[in-house]
């Protein structure tokens, strides 16, 4: 292994570097000392740590010694991720057994280089133990991709200006923790009275027309989704993938993007345009992994010290028995519970529809926005009406009923403004759509920059209070 310091594009970085070469880059007591100094390094100087893998595992011929490696280097790097410092790993051919057990998964960040392969057991000893045979690509980058446990595949080539973008983002966050002192007084601004945005509120809220045209609206195809508004409103998206648990949920896109010189944690429900694009990403219907992938994001966010946009359009979460099965009612309720308490600013955009807990487990937040041709509700406009009358035909006066548009949020003080849209809507114009909201998240998140972590998360947690006894008249 090669250990040192070293920048990348201005960015300070503590560096490791593994070699196949010798021993099939094993780990061994040296090997994870030395590793292990590095990470201490990256604390003391408070860097970022880089740690590029290749090996087989662990040295057999150092015994038990070489399995304690894997434990010494963990807890180095779990020190970092306490400290708050970004840990990146890049998986190259081969990353497999004791490392890839240990600190080459379990960085905030896990690359691999394209055509890397890696796993705790190596094919030969899969093979021989289970009898069968295995997929075509096991184990490979794009296998662990599709599965949840990489972040992203790279070329060599283009790994230089990959780590730039995450470096800088982690860079930033720090910033912005320093910036964020205790002690400081900052005044205020309670929910239901935002800021700047609010210039175009009386048009925007008098647009609301009917609930059920709104509905409609809400669900056009053309309807801008999560990743154009990444594309218009946003700069410098990088998508960051999976849960680490298996799977990686098309219905939620998130990662690393900036507003202006602004880095952030943008997490958002991708729905489509076409019938193979809304299949494919299930028509924007969370899977349980779907919100632990998020969740894995905004904690990530949360540790860098970087505010949080979420961009909620879902019908609702995947209903599924796969869902069902795999536990969908827990991850909602710790995205939820997890949201309340992180201490980094959040503001959630409900674009599209915001369908119930769906919806919600990317919408605990300190400022609410609402498209102006947005809804949100606790059950679809049918749902209601199949159970009330019961027929689904009775969906457009179910809708008015269930108070479900934006001028109907906020009069509830559950959404703090809206976003005004190009007419006729957001479809119709999606590049101006995206520059709206961009104004509207930028006027919204400014004032919650410099206030502390603690003062947030008491913000936030009174603002859900109030939807409590005192709106219910016990």
């Amino acid at each position: 292994v090669v250990c040192g310091t070293a920048r990348v594009c201005g960015n300070r970085v503590a560096l490791a570097v593994m070699d196949f070469r010798f021993l099939g880059g094993s780990l061994g007591c040296v090997v994870g000392e030395l590793i292990t100094r590095t990470a201490e390094r990256a604390l003391a100087d408070a860097v970022p740590l880089v740690l590029v893998t290749a090996s087989g595992g662990a040295r057999m011929q150092e015994g038990a010694l070489s399995l304690m490696q894997m434990a010494t280097v963990s807890q180095a790097v779990a020190q970092l991720r306490e400290a708050g410092l970004l840990t990146v790993s890049v998986l190259t051919d081969p990353t497999y057994g004791g490392v890839a057990a240990s600190f080459a998964t379990n960085t905030d960040l896990v690359l691999a280089e394209s055509g890397a392969r890696m796993g705790f057991a190596g094919p030969r000893v899969i093979r021989q133990v289970t009898g069968r045979g295995l997929p075509e690509g096991f184990q490979t980058a794009d296998f662990l991709l599709r599965h949840g446990q990489v972040d992203m595949v790279v070329q060599r080539r283009a790994l230089r200006g990959r780590l730039v973008a995450l470096l800088a983002a982690a860079q930033s966050g720090r910033r912005a923790v320093a910036r964020r002192e205790p002690a400081r007084s900052v005044p205020h601004q309670p929910p239901g009275a935002p800021p700047a945005a609010r210039s175009a509120e009386g048009d925007a809220r008098a647009g609301g027309g009917d609930a059920w045209e709104t509905v409609r609206i809400a669900r056009h195809p053309g309807r801008p989704t999560a990743l154009d508004y990444l594309g218009t409103a946003f700069d410098g998206f990088v998508e960051l993938h999976g849960d680490r648990l298996g799977a990686d949920c098309p219905a939620v896109v998130g990662g690393l993007a900036r507003l202006g010189d602004r880095h952030l944690m943008v997490v958002g429900h991708q729905k489509g345009h076409s019938t193979a694009e809304l299949v494919a990403r299930n028509f924007g219907m969370a899977s349980p992994a779907g919100h632990r992938k998020a969740l894995r994001l905004m904690r990530l966010a949360a540790r860098l010290g970087l505010p949080v946009v979420t961009l909620v359009d879902t019908p609702g979460a995947d209903p599924g028995v796969t869902a069902e099965t795999q536990g969908q009612a827990a991850a909602i309720a710790e995205n939820i519970l997890v949201m309340s308490g992180l201490p980094v600013p959040v503001v959630a955009v409900v674009t599209g529809e915001g369908g119930s807990g769906g919806a919600l487990a990317l919408a605990v937040a300190d400022r609410v926005l609402m498209l102006q041709h947005a809804v949100y509700s606790v059950i679809s406009p049918e749902g209601c009406a199949a159970i009330l009358w019961p027929d689904s035909s009775a969906a457009p006066q179910a809708a008015r009923a269930l108070r479900l548009t934006a001028p109907d949020l906020c009069a509830l003080g559950i959404a703090d403004d809206v976003v005004p849209e190009p007419a006729p809507a957001a479809h119709a114009d999606p590049e101006a759509a995206g520059e709206l909201l961009r104004r509207a998240v930028l006027a919204h998140l400014t004032p919650l920059l410099d206030v502390p972590p603690a003062t947030l998360i008491r913000r936030r947690r009174q603002r859900f209070r109030r939807f409590g006894a005192a709106r219910s008249g016990v």
